[in-house]
């Protein structure tokens, strides 16, 4: 696969430090011409599973041939492995500890590689800053149309990451909240096929805390101002918001409480 030159960013650094930029310099000092895009670098610090589900859902958005970097890495400096993802239309660049799982599930003809050829990477390699010693270069010399076989070699036992899945027990859809945006919104892991498929033609009954919620909505506006509502959001998530309001403040906690909380969905009239 040709490489487009397009390089993105995900990772748990935040905005504060210089880590972000200095990788981008590697990259730029590799390749000049890259194009460098940040997804997010306000992860949650070493939360694996957050920054696996937000790759998941903003990859395919980007041009065939881009290379994805992800860099959270609560392992760094250990024997976990670096790896290298190949799909008919995308790379993958990090940590071997589970970040990449939804892209490897839903491509089962993916190629993993361990990076193991330092000749890619910079000469002198930390402990504690793998992003720019080792996964920034590599990108940028898939970036420039460096074969990614001949950056080491392939493995089969990429390691797997547990995604929390809805269940449904008797007449109960239970899931949880996976992540709280900038807007406040509480992102669930409940699809909207798995919504439709629970609750058929009954209106559903949303559940979270002390938090009811009767019936979907379409849009922000089809509530009133002040007002909670549950809608599909564009990741085709169920997600709880308000509308002109934060979803979040009406459960009286913080942000890293609410992730994992539990939601539960019954059928109404």
């Amino acid at each position: 696969m040709k490489c487009s030159g397009t390089i993105t960013l995900t990772t748990d650094f935040g905005l504060s430090d210089p880590y972000v930029g200095i990788m981008k310099g590697v990259i730029l000092s590799i390749n000049p011409a890259a194009r460098i895009i940040d997804i997010s670098h306000l992860i949650k610090a070493g939360s694996v599973l957050q920054a696996a589900g937000i790759i998941q859902e903003s990859y395919t958005f980007f041009p065939k041939g881009t290379v994805h970097v992800a860099v959270v890495d609560p392992g760094v400096g250990t024997e976990r492995r670096l790896i290298l993802l190949e799909t008919e239309e995308y790379f993958f660049v990090g940590p071997d500890n589970g970040i990449f799982w939804p892209s490897i599930v839903a491509h089962p003809d993916i190629k993993v590689i361990h990076l193991t050829e330092s000749k890619y990477f910079l000469p002198n390699i930390t402990h504690t800053f793998h992003g720019r010693d080792i996964f920034a270069p590599v990108a940028a010399h898939l970036s420039r149309g460096v074969d990614a076989r001949k950056m080491g070699h392939p493995i089969s036992d990429p390691v797997a990451l547990k995604f929390p899945r809805p269940q449904q027990t008797g007449e109960v859809l239970a899931g949880q909240i996976i992540r709280v945006d900038h807007f406040g919104n509480l992102i669930t892991n409940i699809h909207q096929n798995d919504l439709d498929q629970f609750s058929g033609p009954a209106r559903p009954v949303i559940k979270i805390g002390d938090l009811v919620i009767e019936g979907v909505c379409k849009t922000y506006a089809d509530a009133s101002a002040g007002e909670i509502l549950a809608m599909i959001g564009s990741s085709g998530l169920l997600e709880i918001a308000v509308n002109l309001g934060r979803a979040c403040d009406r459960l009286c906690l913080n942000s890293e409480d609410i992730m994992g909380m539990r939601i539960e969905v019954t059928r109404g009239i």
